[in-house]
């Protein structure tokens, strides 16, 4: 009795024992048409093996690399798009993401904040650089109420920190208060839900008028006695 123990290790155990047998049989043809129709037929085998693998991307070009991955890259077939899979493709390794670095003491801001002061830095001094600084102050705020829910956190500190993390550029006036940009935009998108559900600026709809022009025709239309 042999035991697997004393077999051959499987390339892609999902595929089984059976898959790659064929495909080290398919090796040894030396008919190049017959050897290609061979492989084909296994590829279709491998297919029926795992039918979910139809929706995804790609799917034939991926068993393909399966495929001469079992066969140990030795496998002398034509691929379709011509592409031969190659033992160091399957070996090569993504290149590494550096992990954004941020200021320990300002974490909670997150790394996004660091990106808008260091763009921030790069415009021109101006109303559109302050509005885009009160922009930043007010995600501030928002990202600091997210990292601590429970501690308040007064405007004043924004303030300090944007101007630390700015090394004192970047700096928001004593007066502004940073949750009005937030305030003022709820008001815009609620004036927008008014006008578009029929308002008119008198803050009444305009189902009055309809109505008024309707009992004007409807007494146009009575029958004189």
């Amino acid at each position: 009795m042999e035991y697997n123990s004393s077999r051959e290790n499987l390339a892609i155990p999902e595929y089984g024992r059976h898959v790659q047998n064929l495909v080290n049989y398919a090796k040894t043809i030396e008919d190049d048409d017959f050897r290609q129709a061979f492989i084909e037929r296994i590829l279709d085998l491998m297919m029926q093996m795992h039918p979910q693998n139809k929706i995804m991307d790609d799917y034939k070009e991926k068993l393909w690399k399966h495929l001469f991955r079992i066969a140990n890259y030795e496998l002398n077939v034509k691929v379709p798009g011509g592409h031969i899979p190659t033992k160091e493709e399957a070996e090569k390794k993504p290149e590494k993401i550096p992990y954004p670095a941020s200021e320990a003491r300002y974490r909670h801001y997150g790394n996004n904040v660091q990106r808008l002061i260091k763009k921030a830095l790069e415009m021109e001094a101006g109303p559109v650089r302050d509005g885009f600084v009160a922009t930043i102050g007010s995600y501030m705020k928002l990202a600091y109420r997210t990292w601590n829910k429970e501690h308040y956190v007064s405007d004043e500190t924004i303030k300090s920190d944007l101007e630390t993390l700015s090394g004192g550029i970047l700096t928001l006036d004593d007066d502004a208060t940073i949750d009005n940009l937030t305030s003022a935009n709820r008001s815009n998108s609620r004036r927008k839900k008014m006008s578009g559900s029929g308002h008119n600026g008198n803050g009444s709809n305009n189902y009055q008028g309809r109505s008024s022009r309707n009992n004007s025709n409807y007494k146009g239309r009575r029958r004189k006695p």
